[in-house]
C-alpha cells in the first residue's frame, strides 16, 4: 500500500473538443494518458501569504492546458462559503470566477448550503459547469435543482462517468432546509453500477465526504476513484485497485493525477497512476484573473478596512485549535456574545471561526479581521434553557473532538472539565456557572448564535428552547465583537481554564 500525506487542494480544467475521441466500436488495444486536477474546499479568491487564490490556480489549469494530454479539472465542493465577500453577495463572485476558470465540474459541498437551498440554487443557475450530487434530495424525492447524480465524458477513445456526493452531516453543519441526504455508500454503489453497464470505462466519486465517510468510500464503494474534500488535509491513498485523494483547502496546493488508461484486445480496462502537488507559492499568478479577483477585492475595502482595536495578547484561531480547546479567541467572541445580550453563558461553536491564523500580541485589529474570522453572517439570539439542557449541549460539543468537528464548543460565563477516556455523551465531569455547580432543574439564559440554535451542529436541544431574543431581533456575532474591541480599544484574552480536558 502506497500512502503519499501532503497538505492542501487541487482543480479542474475543460477538455478541449479536439482532445476527445469516440470510444471504438470494436474491441482493439489502446492506451491514452488523462490528467485530473483537483481542489476542494477552496471558497477565499484571493491568495495568502503567496499561496492559493483563483489566479494561481487559473494559471495552474492554463499550464497544463497548453500540453497533448487531456485535462479534467474537479473541485470536490465548498465554494460559495464562508469568505469575506460571501457574506455580501452569498457566494456569486465564487461562481463568476470558476466560471471564468473553466472548471469541468463541481461537488455540492456542505457550505454550499450555508445561506439555505433557495440561495443554492440560484448559484447552480449561474454555474457554467457541470454540477454533481447524487444524495442531495428534495422533499419529493428527486435530485436538488440545478445537480445531476451523474456526468459522463469521453476522454481520448475512454469514458469516464463522475459520481457527486454531499456529506450527510450538511444536515448538522450548515443549513440545508428542506433538503435531506441519502446515504453515500448506497447512492455511489447504485450509480457505479448503473454507468459500468452503460460503458464507463472508470468511475469517479466527486465526493465532499468527511474521513469517516471515505474510509467506508474507500473500503466499500465500486469505484475507481475518490476525488473528496472537506477534511482540509492532503492526502493521497492507493492499494493498487483504488485510488483516493484530497488537496487541502483555498489551492494552496492543487494534486495532479495523471492516469495512463489501457484497453487490451479483448477490451478489458486497466489503469496506473502517478501525482504530484503543485505547491502554489511557486506559480505566476494568472493576471486576467488577478485583475478579476482585484475587482471584487475593491468592493470589500471600503467597508472593511477600519482599524477597531489591539490585542495585547495572542490569538490562535487555526482550525485545530478552535476545534480542539479552549482559546483566547474564542473566549473573545464568547464574551462578546453575553455581554452583547446579558446573558447568563454563552456558547459558540469553534467551526464558526475561519481565518486560520496567528495574531501576534500588539496586532492592530481590523473589522476586515474579524469579518474573515466570524464570515457566515450568523446573528447571535438567546434563549431560556434549563441547567440539564446545558449540560446536554455541552456533551454534544465534546462529542466528536477526536473528528475535529467544528460542534467543539466555546465558552462564557462557565466552566467545564470533560474526560476524553469516556464516550461521547458522557464526558462532561463538572459544569461550574458563576463558580457553583450547575444546577439541572434552573434555568439560564444562554446566547449563540442562530444557526447552533436552529439545532445546528447537533445542538438539538436550542431548536426549541423558547427565545428571548430571536432570530430576526439579532444582531450579527461579527458586529458585536467589533463593538466589544472597539469599545475596549485593548483587549488581552487568554486561556483562562474554562475549558479542561482529562485524559
Amino acid at each position: 500500500m502506497l500512502v503519499t500525506p501532503f497538505s492542501r487542494r487541487f482543480g479542474l480544467a475543460l477538455i478541449a473538443t479536439t482532445a476527445l475521441t469516440a470510444a471504438p466500436l470494436a474491441a482493439q488495444a489502446q492506451s491514452a494518458t488523462i490528467t485530473f486536477l483537483h481542489v476542494n474546499d477552496f471558497d477565499r479568491m484571493e491568495e495568502d501569504d503567496g499561496r492559493g487564490g483563483i489566479a494561481r490556480f487559473a494559471a495552474v489549469v492554463n499550464a497544463a492546458r497548453v500540453g497533448a494530454t487531456p485535462v479534467i479539472v474537479t473541485h470536490a465542493g465548498d465554494a460559495i462559503s464562508p469568505s469575506l465577500l460571501s457574506g455580501f453577495d452569498d457566494g456569486a463572485h465564487m461562481i463568476d470566477l470558476l466560471n471564468q476558470v473553466g472548471i469541468d465540474v463541481f461537488a455540492i459541498g456542505n457550505h454550499e448550503f450555508n445561506f439555505g437551498p433557495d440561495i443554492l440554487k440560484e448559484r447552480l443557475a449561474e454555474a457554467e459547469f457541470v454540477v454533481l450530487s447524487a444524495n442531495s434530495m428534495e422533499p419529493d424525492g428527486s435530485l436538488i435543482d440545478g445537480a445531476e447524480a451523474t456526468w459522463t465524458t469521453d476522454v481520448a477513445g475512454f469514458t469516464f462517468g463522475f459520481i457527486g456526493l454531499t456529506t450527510p452531516d450538511t444536515a448538522a453543519k450548515s443549513s440545508p432546509g428542506y433538503v435531506t441526504f441519502a446515504d453515500p455508500l448506497e447512492t455511489v454503489n447504485g450509480h457505479a453500477a448503473a454507468l459500468r453497464e452503460a460503458g464507463a470505462d472508470i468511475v469517479v466519486a466527486l465526493a465532499h465526504t468527511n474521513l469517516s465517510e471515505d474510509a467506508i468510500l474507500f473500503d466499500r464503494a465500486e469505484v475507481d476513484l475518490i476525488l473528496s474534500g472537506d477534511d482540509h488535509v492532503v492526502s493521497t491513498l492507493y492499494n493498487g485497485r483504488k485510488l483516493m485523494l484530497e488537496s487541502g483547502e483555498q489551492a494552496e496546493y492543487v494534486t495532479e493525477l495523471t492516469l495512463t488508461v489501457t484497453r487490451d484486445d479483448d477490451g478489458d480496462v486497466d489503469w496506473t497512476p502517478s501525482f504530484r502537488t503543485i505547491d502554489t507559492a511557486m506559480v505566476e499568478p494568472d493576471a486576467a484573473m488577478t485583475d478579476a479577483v482585484q475587482v471584487y477585492l475593491d468592493q470589500l475595502s471600503a467597508e472593511l478596512d477600519i482599524e477597531i482595536g489591539t490585542t495585547l495578547t495572542e490569538l490562535d484561531t487555526r482550525r485545530a485549535s478552535v476545534r480542539g480547546g479552549e482559546t483566547a479567541f474564542g473566549n473573545l467572541v464568547a464574551d462578546a456574545m453575553r455581554s452583547a445580550t446579558g446573558a447568563d453563558i454563552a456558547i459558540t461553536n469553534g467551526g464558526g471561526i475561519r481565518a486560520d491564523r496567528v495574531y501576534d500580541p500588539g496586532t492592530v485589529l481590523s473589522r476586515r479581521d474579524i469579518q474573515s474570522e466570524l464570515p457566515f453572517g450568523n446573528k447571535t439570539v438567546s434563549i431560556e434553557l434549563s441547567g440539564a439542557d446545558v449540560v446536554a449541549a455541552l456533551e454534544n460539543g465534546f462529542s466528536r473532538v477526536e473528528d475535529v468537528s467544528g460542534r467543539f464548543p466555546h465558552v462564557s460565563g462557565l466552566s467545564v472539565v470533560y474526560d476524553m477516556a469516556q464516550p461521547a455523551g458522557e464526558r462532561v465531569v463538572e459544569v461550574m456557572v458563576g463558580g457553583a455547580p450547575i444546577d439541572p432543574d434552573a434555568t439560564y439564559v444562554l446566547a449563540t448564535n442562530d444557526f447552533m440554535a436552529r439545532g445546528g451542529d447537533g445542538y438539538t436541544m436550542f431548536a426549541d428552547a423558547p427565545r428571548v431574543i430571536d432570530e430576526m431581533a439579532g444582531t450579527l456575532m461579527a458586529a458585536q465583537v467589533m463593538d466589544h474591541i472597539d469599545a475596549a480599544g485593548e483587549v488581552a484574552p487568554e486561556i483562562e481554564g474554562r475549558i479542561v480536558r482529562q485524559n
